[in-house]
């Protein structure tokens, strides 16, 4: 550290010596400090930071020596290979996989034969099986060549992640540089790439079970997808179960279940997936069952009706002629995720059974639609007073899903 220098002074200091550097104080910004650095025959001059760590842009670094290190070999890539970078995406290996062609015919051999025993699919919950060693690149190749009939799109969850020894992108194949952060990876899948090529990656993301810890808060897609299930598995189990012995209990949905005990039914999900026993042996009480299944419409980070369709529900809603009213909701109906389509779709029909049987439990669309309102759409903005003016739309929406969803779905 030089005290408050000029650039010129630090260019003196700094000059023929490739790769040195200083730190300075400004001496037109008092308290603000560069780091003045020798590459390329000229100093380099960059605004420095700290938080806990030293940063320049958006990586991190315990010390000042790991920053310039980093900075150096991204200095060289960058000048050195301009044009190698700018070329890396226009040849991607991403599409051309031949070399995993036996691998992918194992995998699909164990896909049919897992589906047709009724198991839960996934090509990493066998133990100490060749299928194991195989990239998140072969295993996502595998399952577009299966007979998946779930195959939603969607996209990677990419972070930034700093890699551990020599990496190479799975999309363009070329090395992934730097100290730290080198790239990104898949929290769902696993897939690493360079952060540029992220960008044309395809929403193709075949979550791990490896890497999907929990079904209650889960993304919706990226759960189904994981246990490839045409829905969550937990829809399906509380719906099977609430039709098996529920639909004629008064205030079916309107009446809380014991909060513990819809706890219980949530973790034993988390811990077993679809063999969780909610059996009547466990829990006598339905309700138990009906707030357990509001509950992980609630925990989605994803709301059933996404953030993206919410105003276009809301201003279909407020559309006085019925038959408008009715096309404009269709209409937005289509712009839903698929997984997210195919899970609403059958919760509607669910819940048209429910009001069939409203002489017992006193349930008709206008109330399930008081409950399921909230449940099923939130606004995007965390916004006590938009949700308060939303919530009689909301209610019309599922009330008019309910009663149409013979038409509508």
């Amino acid at each position: 550290f030089h005290g408050i220098i000029s650039r010129e002074q630090a260019d003196e200091i700094l000059a023929g010596v490739e790769g040195a550097y200083i730190l300075r104080e400004s001496q037109r910004q008092p308290g603000c400090y560069t780091l003045a650095l020798r590459f390329g025959n000229q100093t380099l001059n960059y605004r420095l930071f700290y938080d806990g760590k030293h940063f320049v842009g958006e990586k991190r670094f315990e010390s000042i020596h790991d920053l310039v290190t980093d900075g150096l070999i991204t200095l060289y890539i960058e000048t050195k290979a301009s044009e190698y970078i700018s070329k890396m995406t226009t040849n991607p290996i991403y599409e051309h996989i031949g070399y995993a062609t036996l691998l992918r015919e194992k995998v699909s051999r164990r896909l049919s034969r897992t589906k047709n025993e009724s198991r839960k699919v996934s090509v990493t919950s066998e133990e100490n099986t060749p299928v194991e060693k195989i990239t998140s690149l072969v295993r996502r190749a595998a399952l577009t060549q299966n007979d998946n009939h779930f195959n939603y799109e969607k996209a990677h969850n990419f972070k930034v992640h700093t890699f551990r020894g020599p990496h190479w992108c799975e999309y363009c194949a070329n090395f992934m540089w730097g100290l730290i952060a080198q790239g990104v990876r898949c929290s769902d899948c696993g897939l690493n790439v360079h952060k540029q090529c992220s960008k044309y990656v395809p929403n193709d993301c075949q979550p791990d079970l490896k890497r999907i810890k929990r079904v209650y808060c889960c993304d919706l897609t990226t759960l189904v997808k994981a246990h490839n299930t045409q829905r969550p598995m937990v829809v399906d189990s509380c719906i099977r179960e609430i039709e098996a012995r529920g639909l004629k209990s008064e205030g079916l949905y309107r009446v809380s279940g014991f909060t513990e005990h819809i706890e219980d039914v949530k973790m034993a999900f988390d811990r077993d997936g679809d063999k969780a026993d909610i059996s009547a042996s466990i829990y006598p009480d339905i309700n138990i069952i009906a707030g357990a299944l509001k509950l992980y419409f609630r925990d989605l980070p994803i709301p059933v009706i996404t953030y993206d369709t919410y105003s276009k529900f809301i201003e279909a809603a407020k559309i006085s002629n019925p038959d408008e009213r009715l096309e404009a909701i269709h209409e937005v109906l289509m712009l839903l995720p698929a997984a997210h389509y195919e899970t609403l779709r059958y919760l509607m029909i669910h819940l048209k059974k429910v009001t069939l049987h409203e002489k017992e439990n006193f349930m008709n669309a206008e109330n399930l639609g008081i409950v399921f309102g909230p449940t099923l759409m939130r606004p995007p903005e965390d916004s006590t007073l938009a949700t308060l003016n939303d919530m009689r739309y909301q209610k019309l929406i599922v009330q008019i899903l309910i009663e149409n969803e013979d038409v509508l779905f």
